[in-house]
């Protein structure tokens, strides 16, 4: 999802094209909740001078009211999403 994926030059080097290295991921069904929600805060990244620092907690917060969670799985949803986040800072700034 942050990852640059190669180009069309550097796959033809190698008689290939983006269809031939087409990444298929499975979310399993415990993770497609917190999946959608770090989908839709893909335009909330924090940014300063070096790049994106981490997403924005108040739109995820406000997004997570609206979800009607217990408790638990709030709490539950907040841990994933923050690795999902870190990882993602991880891809992004692995250039």
């Amino acid at each position: 999802m942050y990852e640059k994926p190669p180009s069309p030059e550097e796959l033809a080097a190698f008689g290939l094209t983006l269809d031939d290295v087409a990444t298929v991921i499975e979310v399993w069904d415990e993770n497609v909740p917190v999946f959608r929600l770090f989908q839709f805060l893909q335009t909330q990244w924090q940014t300063g001078m070096g790049g994106p620092t981490g997403l924005n907690y108040l739109v995820a917060f406000h997004k997570m009211d609206r979800m009607d969670l217990s408790p638990d799985d709030y709490a539950a949803m907040e841990a994933d999403l923050q690795v999902m986040e870190y990882s993602a800072l991880g891809a992004m700034r692995s250039k």
